[in-house]
């Protein structure tokens, strides 16, 4: 899915303190007066099976309906943009917090949702605080958490490593290896949606925090340019070009997409054996390649690089989604009521069935009845004791910093250009 915007405000370590004490799951439906309908705006994925049913579930007692409208994953930042000042913008529309947020909340366009949270605080309090706050700007709150946290993680066909007597890679010497044993077997080592340009720079999301730790990337938001040209910098680029120069991700990578199922389907029919990517990969191989995921689908967290400044148990990739909402809405009662759903026992349920983790303060209690329950705690386990939860670049970085830096992520990894290419694109890049 892409995920690709998150805030700025909170770029850096976020650390989601997953053990909480459990506050008392609220929710219900209730009906508001008057009628009429507002339109719900989300992301197009596999996920959407979980939005219908909670809008289902709204409508059944609630006199203002409410109406789900989609834009498939890789348009939905640019149609969005062009929807929001238009008559034809949602009520209640997906995003990924602050920083996408930021420009509409200055435009005056999104309705602060204090005064909802004041009449009932649950809109608050069961949500994790470090999540929850991800969608606060200026002090003021402008979204509600939905779907769930987002690491990435290392996926791989478990029966393809299985064949080639390899298993999921612990140290980055592990993932060279395999990569030498599959490439003499003729099977692509490592799957890679190029064509996307935002896959390829989760690499270097893990490479850098792995080589550097959380800090240089915290350098580089603060302004300060010269933590690209480090020594440490460099010598995670050197690390990503090891693993392209032996031929990790095949040759054409580039016309390979993830938002159209190209990358995902490598993985599932046995031409690839790994993918790297945010942990609603499970809910789209469950979507796309049910029995792939049910029995063949394995995952760990990314390798460990000997000497690296870095935790070997930091991750990086989405804190949350949001939902916001419209200032102008006529709606704002009823989509209070909407939005009390959010954190229902039946939303928690319905996303841990299609392997998403959602951050409310009683998923703990659900863990059980995830799809697969083992990997419900896995990811679970891997956030709670992540010492840093790094932001994607993309997303820490203001929006008109990522076509350029996807352009750099990319013309890296086909060798375009250089290390020195590289600094200096990520140098010009603006911070605010």
């Amino acid at each position: 899915m892409k995920k690709r915007w998150l805030p700025r405000a909170v770029a850096g370590s976020v650390v989601l303190a997953l053990g909480l004490t459990l506050a008392a799951c609220g929710g219900g439906s209730s009906s508001s007066s008057g009628s009429g309908s507002f339109t719900v705006l989300v992301y197009g994925d596999a996920s959407n099976k979980v939005e219908k049913q909670i809008i289902d579930t709204f409508n059944k007692t609630s006199k203002v309906k409410a109406k789900l409208q989609t834009i498939p994953g890789a348009d939905y930042q640019t149609k969005l943009q062009t929807l929001i000042n238009t008559k034809q913008a949602p009520d209640v529309f997906f995003n990924w917090g602050g920083g996408s947020i930021a420009p509409f909340v200055k435009a005056g366009l999104l309705l602060p949702l204090d005064d909802m949270i004041a009449k009932d605080p649950g809109l608050k309090s069961n949500f994790l605080p470090s999540v929850f706050n991800g969608a606060v700007v200026d002090g003021k709150s402008y979204g509600i958490p939905m779907r769930g946290t987002q690491p990435v993680m290392l996926f791989n066909n478990k029966k393809v490593l299985a064949d080639n007597g390899l298993t999921a890679p612990k140290t980055w010497d592990d993932l060279l290896n395999a990569v030498k044993v599959l490439k003499a077997k003729h099977v692509t080592p490592i799957a890679l949606g190029g064509g996307d340009q935002w896959p390829t720079l989760m690499w270097y999301e893990y490479m850098y925090d792995r080589i550097a730790g959380p800090g240089l990337f915290e350098k580089a938001m603060g302004g300060d340019k010269s933590a690209w040209d480090s020594a440490d910098s460099r010598a995670a680029l050197a690390k990503l070009k090891e693993l392209i120069d032996a031929g990790a991700f095949g040759t054409n990578y580039d016309s390979v997409k993830y938002t159209d199922g190209g990358s995902v389907a490598l993985v599932a029919q046995s031409k690839a054996a790994f993918e790297l990517m945010g942990s609603w990969y499970y809910s789209q191989q469950q979507q796309d390649n049910p029995d792939f995921a049910k029995s063949g689908l394995g995952y760990s967290s990314f390798p460990t690089v000997d000497g690296g400044k870095g935790d070997p148990t930091d991750i990086v990739g989405n804190t949350n989604n949001y939902y916001s909402v419209l200032k102008k809405t006529k709606y704002a009662d009823a989509i209070a009521q909407f939005l009390k759903l959010q954190y229902s026992d039946e939303f928690v349920k319905a996303h841990m069935a299609i392997g998403n983790l959602p951050t409310t303060t009683n998923t703990v209690n659900f863990l059980d009845t995830a799809a697969i329950p083992d990997y419900a705690k896995f990811q679970y386990d891997l956030v709670k004791s992540a010492p840093s939860f790094q932001l994607s670049w993309d997303q820490a970085y203001p929006q008109s910093a990522s076509n350029a830096m996807h352009t750099a992520v990319q013309q890296f990894f086909d060798g375009k250009i250089d290390a020195d290419g590289f600094i200096k694109a990520m140098q010009a890049l603006p911070t605010s």
